[in-house]
């Protein structure tokens, strides 16, 4: 039997999702080890061998697919642990990337800026000069690049990014440069802008260039270190990495591109959304994610999430396609405190997967979300992680009274409440953001929750955003695991074309285009994808002439472009900019900026099978009651076991509903249905579920 393994590393738990042939999953966790997270990996997929009573090898020999969504990059960047770095530009030029945009992204605040990922001694200059139109003003000075190789060799640089003026005009020279300092510094990680983004805005190139050099040894040592153990354990299958635009690639490919999983962890969700979403025919969706450490937030409309190529990592600028995912420090794990005027604050600092909240009985003293969970009777030692814990109630009690009770005088269920009510604030917020903020109306969408904690606050964060419908999977606790077994192997191209539209030579956009798509479907074909499998997707970003900030719109589907081609495109921009903005200028000018093209390998999907109706009766699955607090009141509340509920069942609110991995909370004035697919549809009370799905799947 063949069997395919999701892996998501957070910042507190590892999550596993395995599938066999007939589609039947499987959930695991294991506690992250930062240290050294294939400890924590190889100990999930130890688990899994031993559930499937078969050992680690045996398992490993039957696996045919783990695709692996990793932190690596990500906590190398935030932690300053990534490898030593020199960065080579034009000379004349020598500031620009630490000079950044000369902007305070908040404007009103008192802050430093963040460190540089290159010092200024290791960036070194080269005499060469390429114009905005290609043509070489000034030669390659070789002697400057290998000057530039020894001094970088005698200061023991570990990488080095290339990133010349208007070099993605012409790249000879930086192609040059890297042969010379391969030649000079064998071993040593290079970068080149005109791979990794050869597009204008040269603060932007100059940042995610120093980037990927950055994090690239980093994620070079972890992948073949990953894949040398693997092999060692008889695994001979494919091995897939999870990529911030919501696609796959394969490890070979992710060394050369190692920034674009700056937010591979994350980016399973969304790609989660579209599946689950789609069981119901939605193609509206709200994904939120709430794990140990951070609460993760994507949009996806139309069946498409969002993306964007103005990403920020730590506080340095990425211009690669990632999925539009807004992320604040709102996990199980956000550690409550009073600010210096005296008000009660949660996040962003987490107590994390050691010592992690106090009610994990590995020494944490510090209040948490999840302890003010405990006191409030959300979650308790029979159902907290599947017993794997030593589950200490009482450590969370004395947290909370410790540290926030007693100082604010008030109650420890007080404190607890509004740890609880704050954090929700924060969650509901983080939508407002993607949704409101982004020209769209959140009571038109379905609220897609995952995370082991996010059931906990699912419906709190609907009523106050008036969303009027909540989707649970049953694989919730682990969704970008599942995100990442449904997803596509997936690279994005661009190519810098700045024309007013009626200056535009189409002869010129198809042979950029074409270029494009020939060197997509080379990349999809050296990771295995057959050219019937591969699909290419046209895009062009524009803006109105004198605009800084430009807008993605579709290009045309392929073949030739001709003159009712760019019509509609400009009609798209203005549509498109109507929505995020409010306001479009049609007749104003438009001019043309980039151009993009995206290719995707498509995957086998599993197939979720429909369980038979078992009616609306849900008793078979309850297993007790417990005291819960609701409003500022501790009731009696029913529990029933999740993995007993079946199609059909219907949970009326107050309930708490539980599995090994995750718990849902069933408020008063919400009622849960367990639907066809034996996952969980929330929602109001006094509303018919079948009307809302019939309205969300009409778009109303």
């Amino acid at each position: 039997m063949g069997y395919r393994v999701g892996v998501d590393i957070g910042g507190t738990f590892t999550d596993f999702l395995v599938t066999d042939e007939q589609g039947a999953a499987r959930i695991y966790k294991t506690s992250t080890t930062p240290q050294d997270p294939t400890i924590g990996l190889f100990r999930g997929l130890d688990k899994a061998a031993t559930d499937l009573e078969l050992s680690l090898d045996q398992f490993l020999a039957r696996v045919e697919t783990v695709v692996h969504g990793t932190t690596i990059t990500t906590n190398a960047t935030l932690t300053g642990e990534g490898a030593r770095t020199g960065f080579v530009t034009t000379k004349g030029f020598r500031d620009v990337l630490n000079m950044r945009r000369g902007m305070k992204e908040r404007q009103f605040e008192k802050y430093p800026a963040p460190p540089h990922l290159v010092p200024r001694h290791l960036i070194r200059t080269v005499e060469e000069r390429v114009l905005v139109s290609g043509a070489v003003e000034t030669p390659l000075n070789e002697r400057d690049v290998r000057d530039a190789a020894k001094y970088f060799r005698d200061h023991g640089v570990e990488a080095v990014a290339v990133s010349y003026l208007w070099s993605f005009r012409n790249p000879a020279h930086e192609l040059r440069t890297r042969e010379i300092l391969e030649s000079e510094l064998p071993g040593t990680y290079i970068s080149i802008s005109t791979e990794i983004l050869p597009q204008i805005r040269v603060y932007e190139r100059h940042s995610t260039t120093a980037l990927n050099a950055y994090v690239g040894p980093v994620l070079t040592r972890y992948l073949k270190r990953l894949e040398e153990e693997l092999e060692q354990r008889r695994f001979t299958g494919t091995l897939l990495i999870m990529q911030s635009n919501g696609g796959v690639m394969s490890p070979q490919v992710a060394q050369r591109f190692a920034s674009n999983t700056l937010l591979s962890g994350p980016a399973g969700a969304p790609q989660a959304g579209v599946f689950y979403g789609g069981t119901h025919a939605f193609q509206n969706v709200i994904t939120v994610d709430m794990g140990g450490t951070s609460f993760d937030v994507a949009l996806i409309k139309d069946g498409v999430p969002a993306v964007t190529t103005d990403g920020v990592i730590g506080e340095y600028r990425i211009a690669s396609p990632i999925l539009d995912i807004h992320t604040i420090g709102a996990g199980g794990g956000s550690i409550a405190w009073i600010t210096s005027g005296g008000l009660l604050a949660v996040g962003p600092k987490s107590a994390g997967a050691q010592p992690g909240p106090a009610c994990y009985g590995r020494g944490g003293t510090q209040p948490t979300v999840t302890d003010a969970q405990v006191v409030l009777g959300y979650l308790t030692a029979e159902s907290f992680s599947g017993g794997e814990l030593d589950f200490d109630g009482e450590a969370a009690k004395r947290a909370i009274d410790g540290h926030i009770a007693t100082p604010l005088r008030m109650s420890l269920v007080e404190a607890a409440s509004g740890i609880y009510e704050i954090v929700n604030a924060n969650m509901a917020a983080a939508l407002s953001v993607v949704s409101v903020q982004r020209g769209y109306d959140p009571r038109e969408f379905v609220l897609v929750v995952a995370g082991g904690a996010g059931p906990i606050h699912a419906a709190p964060i609907a009523r106050e955003l008036q969303i009027p419908l909540i989707l649970i999977p049953r694989e919730s606790s682990v969704f970008c695991a599942a995100g990442m077994l449904i997803s596509d192997l997936k690279h994005d191209y661009v190519r810098t074309y700045a024309r007013e539209m009626d200056q535009v030579d189409l002869g010129e956009l198809d042979r950029l285009y074409l270029e494009m798509a020939r060197s997509a479907l080379e990349t999809i074909g050296s990771e295995g994808v057959a050219a019937e499998r591969a699909e290419l997707a046209y895009s062009a970003d524009l803006r109105y002439v004198g605009q800084f900030n430009e807008v993605e719109v579709f290009a045309f589907e392929g073949g030739m472009l001709s003159a009712p081609h760019l019509e509609r495109m400009v009609e798209a921009f203005h549509d498109r900019h109507d929505q995020l903005y409010g306001y479009s200028m049609r007749g104003a000018p438009v001019e043309l900026i980039n151009l993009r093209v995206t290719v995707t390998g498509r995957t086998d999907k599993p197939t979720l099978q429909t369980v038979p109706f078992g009616g609306e009766d849900a008793s078979a699955a309850r297993k007790n009651t417990r005291l819960a607090c609701f409003d500022g009141e501790f009731r009696e509340i029913p529990v029933y076991d999740g993995l007993v509920l079946t199609n059909g069942n219907l949970v009326p609110g107050p309930a708490i509903v539980v599995q090994p991995t995750t718990t849902i909370v069933v408020p008063p004035d919400f009622d849960l249905l367990c639907d066809e697919f034996n996952n969980y549809l929330m929602y109001p009370k006094g509303r018919q579920v079948h009307d809302l799905r019939e309205e969300l799947r009409r778009g109303l």
